[in-house]
């Protein structure tokens, strides 16, 4: 199975001057990025559900759209949060991409800090979280301890993605780390952050001893802030109904309307 996290800066580009610009060409130079890795799932952070930047439309329905995927997104501020009311801002959330049905959705949200949102997806043989932790340390670490709650609940293998923003280094998921069991997917510890010189792992996919990683990369392309995580890996299941692995993806040149893109892998 093949999963990709991401936080796509709202598809506005690796430099934050842009940040309130349309996304539309860049959000096609991300459609065609994903396409061409073919993943199984994936997970977005940092995705716009309608603003002005996307003319209205959702950019995880069109980017489940181009993949053929079915989709799960939310907002990422409480439902009675004040950051509902912001224009542009009440348009921001996170997002999951699926080759295959969703058994189950939940959305939970923290009781602490600005971004609280948690997706739980639940697929035949996996569960998934999708979190952005808060900046501010105090409010990660009381948010690592509600995410705990929610993981030590799951009866089925899990992965545990998103951007943790861990300011202060890997040594602040330690804890939860002990306390869940899971094992972090990147064990070479490749910086995620920022994507033009990145010097600092914030994106992490944590998995459960069920789940056995075949492939981790990181690939260097600059379609957003953050680079992107690609994980192969099996689901160890009583009954296999798994498709039999595929090979390391080659990031090769992709042609999108004569401008090269070029994938390297970190």
């Amino acid at each position: 199975m093949r999963f990709i996290h991401y936080n796509i800066c709202y598809a506005t580009g690796p430099k934050m001057h842009d940040s309130m610009r349309s996304s539309a060409r860049n959000l096609q130079r991300i459609s065609a990025f994903l396409r061409q890795l073919e993943p199984d799932l994936v997970g977005l952070i940092e995705v716009d559900h309608g603003s002005y930047r996307t003319g209205g439309k959702n950019q995880a329905e069109l980017l489940a759209g181009a993949l053929g995927h079915y989709h799960s997104h939310s907002i990422k501020y409480a439902e009675k949060s004040f950051w509902r009311h912001v224009p542009v801002l009440r348009k921001q959330g996170n997002a999951f991409l699926t080759r295959g049905r969703i058994r189950n959705e939940t959305f939970h949200f923290f009781e602490h800090g600005m971004k609280r949102l948690v997706i739980e997806l639940e697929l035949e043989h996996l569960v998934v979280y999708l979190v952005h932790l808060a900046l501010g340390s105090r409010i990660r670490h009381r948010q690592l301890g509600e995410l705990y709650n929610l993981v030590k609940t799951t009866k089925k293998p899990c992965l545990v993605t998103g951007d943790f923003n861990a300011l202060w280094g890997e040594h602040e998921i330690n804890l939860f780390l002990a306390a869940t069991g899971l094992q972090n997917a990147n064990r070479d510890s490749i910086p995620t952050y920022p994507s033009n010189a990145p010097h600092r792992h914030l994106d992490f996919v944590l998995h459960s001893k069920e789940i056995v990683i075949r492939d981790f990369q990181v690939p260097a392309i600059q379609l957003s802030d953050h680079l992107p995580l690609v994980v192969d890996f099996d689901v160890h299941v009583d009954v296999d109904l798994r498709k039999m692995s595929r090979p390391p993806h080659c990031y090769c040149p992709l042609q999108l309307d004569d401008d090269p893109i070029v994938f390297d892998a970190v």
